[in-house]
């Protein structure tokens, strides 16, 4: 019985490999509207109105984006009655990475059995771009790119799942849950590195999601990938904190080597973690 658990096993890792290396993995199609809209933000001569009229070409995403907008954390005081207005008040970053959201969902993947997982894991990655955006505050860093390199530094694990689930099915394999988990770590960054750049998003998300788990070696995006290192490392405490365990404590957290290299003190850690309710109403806005 383990030695066919084995053998199945190394018969999926190594079909899935041979697909990543002849680049056969299936990447999902990021929605038309939201990779025009990362592109649009990138360009310095855009403008409000560009943004508004292509947000409204996709009417469900126009929706979302207006509920989010007029969501009690954005738009406390008064209602906005238009993309344009909610622009102008917001801001053109912040209704990009609001559509950006609300396009990476968990529909995107075909991972059946995982679809719980798979939103787990989008929900984590949303608030370790939330998070990463503070701490590029704090440390007086590119907060541009802070929320797209954090939402996106863990894409490649649900096409990753996606990936070795298909592989099971031209296999004629059923494989066991801890089976496709080990293949999703297993090649989850590889197939990242994919999908940023079947999505054409900007060198500098590409490079993070590339060195994610080796920041050293990202060279002058280092800062930027130390930034989304960190907001994943808040993002998985608070996470932890919410179902009631914690891979590393609050102390551990204070002292991450990451946050130390990023020259924050354990005094503007300790006002980081203040920003955890801000946190959690921009969490609760996007996906509502």
């Amino acid at each position: 019985m383990n030695t066919n658990y084995s053998q199945q096993q190394e018969r999926l890792e190594a079909l899935v490999a041979e697909q990543l290396n002849r680049d056969h993995i299936d990447v999902p199609l990021l929605p038309e509207v939201a990779g025009k809209v990362v592109r649009l933000t990138q360009d310095p001569s855009s403008d409000a109105a560009e943004l508004s009229k292509l947000i409204q070409s996709d009417q469900t995403l126009a929706g979302h984006v207006m509920r989010v907008a007029n969501s009690a954390l954005y738009s406390p005081n008064s209602s906005l009655m238009s993309l344009q207005q909610a622009i102008a008040r917001l801001g053109m970053k912040l209704i990009s990475e609001i559509a950006l959201a609300a396009s990476i969902n968990s529909t995107l993947f075909n991972t059946p059995g995982f679809e719980q997982h798979i939103h787990n894991e989008i929900r984590c990655s949303l608030i370790s771009g939330l998070w990463a955006k503070e701490i590029a505050r704090a440390c007086r860093r590119n907060v541009e790119a802070a929320f797209i390199t954090g939402l996106l530094h863990d894409i490649g694990r649900p096409v990753a799942v996606q990936a070795a689930l298909k592989a099971a099915a031209e296999l004629n394999i059923q494989p066991s849950n801890s089976t496709v988990l080990a293949l999703e770590e297993k090649f989850q960054r590889p197939i990242g590195v994919c999908v940023v750049q079947q999505w054409e998003m900007p060198s500098i998300v590409i490079n993070v999601v590339r060195h994610f788990d080796n920041y050293h070696r990202a060279g002058r995006d280092q800062n930027q990938t130390m930034i989304a290192v960190a907001g994943a490392e808040f993002a998985n405490y608070f996470m932890d904190e919410q179902e009631g365990q914690h891979a590393m404590s609050r102390e551990q957290l204070v002292e991450s080597t990451v946050l130390a290299e990023l020259n924050l003190y354990q005094d503007e850690v300790l006002e980081l973690l203040k920003k955890e309710d801000l946190v959690k109403s921009a969490m609760e806005a996007m996906i509502a």
